[in-house]
Formats: C-alpha cells, structure tokens, sequence
C-alpha cells in the first residue's frame, strides 16, 4: 500500500497517550498507532474493512461527494 504524508492537529494528551503506546512497544512508531486507530474508525464508522481499497470504496466515496452538491 503506498503511503502519503499528511499533517495533522492534535491535543497534546493524545500525543502523549500515543506516546506511551509507542515508549511500551505497543506499537512501533506514533504513525502506526495512528494509522491502527484510523483503520478502527473507518471500519466502525463506514463498515468497509476489506472494501477499503476496491470498487465499493470508490462508490461510497462518489456517491459522498454527489450528496454534497
């Protein structure tokens, strides 16, 4: 999967809660704690764990972006 670098904002007792994961090897870097937590909210909020990369994915997101026009 490729990787793209975004640029977030967050309150400073999350970073340090990721922090801790990372510090107790729960996870190998702050970016994989994020990446884990993202990939638990889109599968909970879109129900589409496995969907998240084929077609029913760029349906879903087509469909959004019409619903706002």
């Amino acid at each position: 999967m490729r990787m793209q670098i975004i640029t977030i904002n967050l309150p400073e007792k999350y970073l340090e809660a990721i922090q801790i994961l990372n510090d107790l090897k729960i996870y190998p870097s702050r970016s994989e704690a994020i990446r884990n937590a993202l990939k638990m909210f889109l599968t909970d909020e879109l129900k589409m764990d496995k969907e998240l990369e084929g077609d029913y994915f760029k349906m879903l997101a087509n469909s959004r972006i019409n619903q706002r026009k």
